[in-house]
């Protein structure tokens, strides 16, 4: 399973109007856009030998393709061959950084992943997975299934699943919480890196980092949806990508296009998301690709991507301002249709 109208400033003063969007609201909506250009070293250090650029994963000092391979859609082909396939001709193109998690299509995601990496793929890949216990115990076993499923004795990126709910963050820091069962495993070299993901509200995101700090806990990444209608509604790039920035953790852009929802509202093309994420001081933009032509489409995008100008992002927010307004593209936020572990809540421990 997976507010903004034109008006008066202070005093009174009509603001000038670009392509349909104030300029203070414009302003407002790229401001983690135009973050970028003091974050070179973050997200904009590019290694091109690979092909597809290459950015910093926040202060860990690893290199990840720019563009990132999602785990979700390459469990659902009738011929697992397909699926290897498609696994295989990101890495050969230059795509090194594969998503997956423990549920996704009943571990058959993991699992297609663990034979595409046979043959020496496995070196040539940085791995992320993630798992969706909040307690100690269940996390460590979702940890253990994962690395025998996708056929490693490490994961490079563990993130804790579905950071959706207010009381998240405190279950998985509690004693006895998943946390310890993810920095145990850091330690006992299983995984490298600790992260955590979430759809539903920046406000909880907030929460998980401010958690984090008070146990003096620093995340190597964050994932989160980055799109041109999440730059308008309850945003995620606006509340919580300049923390992200400040405090050096990689940023992991998911649902350039909504899962394909976005695409629905006829208002922006594929690239055209995909550029917009892209041209966020993100570590990877993680897209969803069910065919070997949509890890094309992938891979131009990378090749061609050049930063959006001030003109470009406003033209395409213009575009996808009505349409973005409720949240209609971005069920994710405003349903519980994207939420695994509501409709699964044993999954949580």
């Amino acid at each position: 399973m997976r507010e903004f109208e034109n008006g008066e400033g202070t005093g009174g003063v009509v603001e000038e109007k670009s392509e349909g969007v104030t300029r203070r609201e414009f302003l407002e909506m790229s401001v983690a856009a135009t973050l970028a250009v003091g974050v070179e070293k973050i997200a904009w250090a590019a290694d091109t030998n690979s092909g597809v650029p290459r950015r910093l994963l926040g202060r860990t000092g690893e290199k990840v393709s720019m563009v990132g391979l999602g785990g979700y859609h390459i469990g659902n082909q009738k011929d697992e061959q397909e699926s290897i396939r498609i696994i295989r001709t990101a890495l050969d193109n230059g795509i090194n950084f594969l998503d997956n998690c423990w549920d996704y299509n009943g571990g058959e995601s993991e699992v297609r992943m663990g034979k595409a990496l046979r043959g020496g793929y496995r070196q040539r890949a940085f791995v992320m997975t993630k798992i969706d216990g909040r307690t100690k115990q269940a996390a460590a076993q979702q940890l253990e299934e994962s690395l025998r499923r996708l056929q490693t004795d490490h994961i490079d990126l563990l993130q804790i699943h579905e950071i959706i709910r207010m009381e998240d963050p405190d279950r998985v820091f509690a004693a006895g919480g998943g946390l310890e069962a993810l920095v145990a495993a850091r330690e006992a070299g299983k995984v490298r890196y600790i992260g955590f993901t979430g759809h539903k509200s920046p406000d909880i995101h907030l929460k998980m980092l401010q958690t984090a700090d008070a146990h003096q806990f620093h995340f190597d990444s964050v994932q989160m949806p980055l799109n041109v209608m999440d730059a308008h509604y309850n945003s995620f790039q606006k509340k919580v990508l300049p923390v992200l920035v400040k405090k050096e953790i990689g940023v992991l852009g998911m649902k350039p296009m909504g899962a394909g929802i976005i695409l629905r509202s006829k208002t922006v093309e594929p690239m055209e998301c995909l550029h917009y994420a892209m041209s966020l001081p993100t570590s990877v933009v993680i897209t969803g690709c069910d065919s070997v032509k949509l890890v094309e489409q992938a891979v131009t995008a990378a090749k061609t991507f050049k930063p959006l100008n001030e003109t470009q992002v406003a033209a395409l927010l213009a575009k996808t301002k009505d349409a973005a307004q409720n949240g209609e593209f971005e069920g994710y936020k405003t349903t519980t249709n994207f939420d695994g572990t509501a409709h699964n809540p044993q999954w949580l421990g």
